[in-house]
């Protein structure tokens, strides 16, 4: 059988150092996952393996784009697996694996082989690391499997079928006053807020408790702000003592919001985000230094000892994300209502309803409407700003009732500076539209 001349030519401009170079970066993954391997004595396989394999499976597919077919690369495949098996002592070993994982993994390791001499060297080697990290954290995967509960499977499997089968299901198109209300684009926001909340729920639940005080203000403020200040307010409220901690974790609560603001903000309406970013920016350091400041003067033991999760629901329950649906549809439509008959002056009054609740649904109802042509991006910024003052405003005042005075005094810096960043920035972006209002006037 005669060789594809396109192959000849290839190989002649892989000829010397090319080829050298290709069986090189092979070794290299097969010598990766084989030094990881080579740790546990009780494998059948280790770094010669490896290394030996990867090389076999680049050699198969030059051999096989020799002779013009793919199965000199298919047979040795099967070799590999039947030399793996082979070599596999019968039954589990002293830990009770049989030894699945590294049959796996010297498959891998050919077919890894295989796609260096296909020109995915990049792409292969990046898979080598994953492949490595997979077997490297094996007890750490364990422990995190073993602490997620059922519910916490229930969720995952809820979050699945949100996605997964209900949104494809959707028609995307709009109904209602204006065309506001598109079923598609409203359940797809769902799925955003519920996968990040999801993320920092899970997150929270396997180590915000035991990683300390730090984290769980970063996780708690993407799972939802205002519940982790009404929990970290009750506890002040028993314990005056822990108001200098309290305070710690609100700010870092509060200032997450700030950045999950722009992630969504980067994902729904990226043409937004230049005029957006320095808004967010200019409120949610001031909140993030008074933050770290307080983390500065806490005494080392109280990092870890006085951390305690966040009383929050389940993001994922049906009744969460259909509440949420509601809400969101809910201020969509009054916002491309009111923007409509009153101009920014409606959608502000809804940001400003709406903020004291909830950021997420005046944020995206403002994205959205932005880009179906209803409001300006001026016009969204600044009800953003107005619904995150609002939000800033409520969750003060439920620090101050529930924990009364003593965390008030503590947090007032970071949420005072915060709200004051958020009127200027008000003020200068209405200030062109007052000064134009103010000479139609005159004139």
């Amino acid at each position: 059988m005669s060789a594809d001349p396109l192959f000849v030519d290839r190989l002649g401009a892989l000829s010397g150092p090319g080829i050298l170079r290709t069986f090189a970066a092979s070794a290299a993954i097969g010598l990766l996952i084989g030094l990881e391997r080579e740790r546990h004595p009780a494998t059948a396989a280790g770094l010669r393996t490896f290394t030996l394999t990867a090389l076999f499976g680049t050699a198969s597919a030059l051999l096989g784009e020799l002779v013009g077919t793919a199965w000199v690369a298919a047979i040795g495949l099967l070799l590999v697996g039947a030399m793996a098996v082979a070599a596999q002592p019968r039954g589990a070993g002293p830990t009770g694996d049989p030894g699945t994982t590294t049959t796996v993994a010297l498959l891998l390791c050919f077919v890894l082989g295989a796609m260096t001499w296909h020109g995915l060297a990049t792409a292969a080697a990046s898979l080598a690391v994953v492949v490595t990290a997979l077997l490297y954290f094996k007890p750490e995967l364990k422990g995190l499997t073993e602490r997620i509960t059922r519910s916490d499977m229930l969720s995952i499997l809820q979050f699945g079928a949100l996605s997964l089968v209900v949104l494809p299901a959707l028609p995307d198109r709009g109904f209602g006053p204006h065309g506001a209300l598109n079923p598609y684009q409203i359940w797809l926001m769902v799925v955003l807020i519920s996968g990040v909340s999801l993320a920092g729920y899970v997150t929270l639940r396997l180590v915000g408790a035991r990683r300390g005080l730090l984290l769980t203000g970063l996780l708690g403020g993407l799972v939802s702000s205002t519940a982790t200040t009404v929990t970290y307010a009750r506890r002040v409220r028993d314990d005056p003592s822990q108001a200098h901690a309290s305070a710690l974790v609100i700010l870092l609560a509060g200032t997450v919001v700030f950045a999950r603001v722009a992630l969504l903000a980067a994902v729904v309406a990226p043409s937004v985000l230049p005029a957006l970013a320095p808004v967010l920016l200019a409120a949610g350091m001031p909140m993030l230094v008074a933050g770290l400041a307080l983390w500065r003067r806490l005494p080392a033991a109280a990092g870890t000892a006085e951390a305690v999760p966040p009383r929050v629901g389940n993001p994922m329950e049906l009744r969460t994300a259909f509440a949420f649906a509601g809400f969101y549809a809910l201020v969509l439509l009054f916002a491309a209502e009111l923007a409509q008959r009153l101009g920014g002056a409606g959608l502000y009054a809804v940001a400003l309803l709406s903020g004291l609740t909830d950021v997420d649904a005046l944020t995206l109802g403002s994205l959205r409407l932005h880009g179906v042509g209803g409001v300006t991006a001026q016009q969204a910024v600044v009800a953003i700003a107005i619904a995150f003052l609002a939000n800033i405003g409520f969750k003060f005042a439920v620090a101050g009732w529930i924990g009364r005075r003593v965390l008030a005094g503590r947090s007032a810096a970071g949420f005072l500076a915060s709200a004051a960043a958020l009127l200027a920035a008000i003020a200068l972006l209405l200030a062109p539209e007052a000064a134009g209002s103010a000479v139609a006037l005159r004139q």
